[in-house]
């Protein structure tokens, strides 16, 4: 809401990008959120729900990490919204069938 607040913010993230690069970025989120049920990182999140490392996901195991990242403890909840979870699931498998990825994410 405040103005000065959202510039900060702004120059904060280019400062981001420029020092550590959008794929860093994003590498540091995934492994900071919350998975559900008090599963924090993408690696803890491979284990609970497939007894697996991050790097040895199937893209089909991928899109359910995935589809649970809106709302680990509500909505998408795997262990109370399974079905919810694999449509959604469902639908990014076909979304990442029809996108292309960019060239600064590669």
């Amino acid at each position: 809401k405040n103005p000065f607040r959202k510039l900060h913010e702004a120059v904060i993230t280019k400062e981001m990008e420029w020092i550590l690069g959008k794929r860093r970025i994003l590498e540091i989120y995934l492994n900071v959120i919350e998975w559900g049920d008090g599963v924090y990182g993408a690696e803890a999140a491979a284990r609970t729900y497939f007894n697996t490392s991050a790097g040895s996901l199937s893209a089909d195991q991928g899109a359910f990490l995935s589809a649970i990242i809106p709302n680990p403890n509500g909505a998408y909840n795997p262990s109370t919204h399974r079905r919810r979870v694999e449509r959604r699931k469902n639908l990014i498998e076909r979304l990442m069938r029809h996108v292309v990825v960019p060239r600064d994410l590669d």
